[in-house]
């Protein structure tokens, strides 16, 4: 019985050994071309994707390459475009500056001929006189009469035998009661030669100004005739030692062109250039009324304080000059 159990185990054992190998060589050529199969299978999915790949890699480069060419494209017309427009812009902004250059141009010069313009239609001119004679009732009323009510009276300060009655407080205030600025004028000199001339005659007018009780900051205007010796010494000795008083150093003459008058003043220090006052007989346009004067037109020194003009002489009638002064010489003239 033991070895009947022993030989049937042994023979179960033999039994699935044979099937075992039986199964294994049935099965192996199998297995094998599954295994070998497997990888050929991965490879050509491998491959179809890499294939799949490098076509959608170029697909992609392509495309890529082609929105890279076609934004080149559009940057580079884009750019032109931008180019084109910036050169336009430029061309505009530069025709725009060249414009306004030109219109500021145009501007300033047109401010400033109406400025010129404005300031020439505001500048204001006073009609009045001078006059060697002293001034009472029946003088201004022939003037009056005859050529029309002065703004201005131009009146010598000092007696000058046989050449001017010198003014005194009581025509002073006849003037000033008829409303008339009175223009100070000192008319001693002779010899109108050197800087001790100069000095005297300055000193001698600041003196007399004085005891008419004059105020501060009237000019005195020294009268140098056309037969007077005149040098540039005199006026500036004149000028200064005015100057350094509470008055306006002023002068009067004809200044015409070549004069010697002309000559001495523009031979002087450029302070006495630019601040001594001028009042010019030149050129003559003949004694007329108030209504009918001349346009303002006087000739003198260049850039000087030139407000006034003497354009007509010695009326037969009221024995009077008559002149045009500017609205700057009324600040310096005696005013009541």
């Amino acid at each position: 019985m033991k070895n009947y159990f022993v030989y049937t185990l042994l023979g179960l054992a033999a039994f699935f050994a044979i099937t075992f190998l039986v199964i294994f060589f049935v099965a192996a050529p199998t297995m094998n071309e599954n295994v070998n199969e497997a990888p050929d299978n991965n490879t050509e999915e491998t491959s179809d994707n890499e294939d799949e790949s490098e076509d959608t890699d170029t697909e992609n480069s392509n495309e890529e390459e082609s929105e890279e060419a076609s934004n080149e494209e559009n940057n580079q017309d884009s750019n032109s475009e931008e180019d084109g427009s910036n050169e336009e812009e430029s061309e505009n902004g530069e025709e725009e500056n060249n414009n306004d250059e030109e219109s500021s141009d145009n501007n300033d010069d047109g401010s400033s001929e109406d400025e010129n313009t404005e300031e020439e239609s505001s500048q204001e001119h006073y009609w009045g006189v001078d006059s060697a004679s002293y001034t009472d009732e029946e003088h201004y009323s022939c003037i009056v009469d005859n050529f029309g009510e002065p703004s201005v009276f131009g009146r010598y300060i000092g007696e000058n035998e046989g050449v001017s009655i010198g003014l005194d407080r009581e025509e002073v205030n006849f003037l000033h009661d008829n409303d008339i600025s009175i223009l100070v004028i000192y008319n001693h000199v002779n010899d109108a030669v050197g800087n001790e001339q100069g000095v005297e005659h300055a000193e001698q007018a600041i003196a007399m100004a004085e005891d008419l009780s004059i105020p501060e900051d009237i000019a005195l205007f020294v009268d140098i005739e056309p037969e007077y010796p005149i040098d540039s010494s005199f006026l500036q000795a004149w000028y200064e030692t005015v100057n350094e008083s509470n008055y306006y150093p002023a002068v009067y003459g004809v200044f015409d062109e070549g004069s010697e008058l002309l000559e001495a003043y523009n031979a002087m220090e450029s302070e006495a250039l630019e601040n001594m006052i001028v009042w010019t007989a030149y050129p003559q346009e003949g004694v007329t009324t108030k209504d009918n004067a001349p346009e303002y037109n006087p000739q003198g020194p260049d850039n000087s304080m030139l407000y006034g003009w003497q354009y007509g002489l010695e009326s037969e009638t009221c024995t009077i000059d008559t002149n045009l002064f500017t609205n700057d010489m009324m600040d310096y003239l005696w005013k009541e």
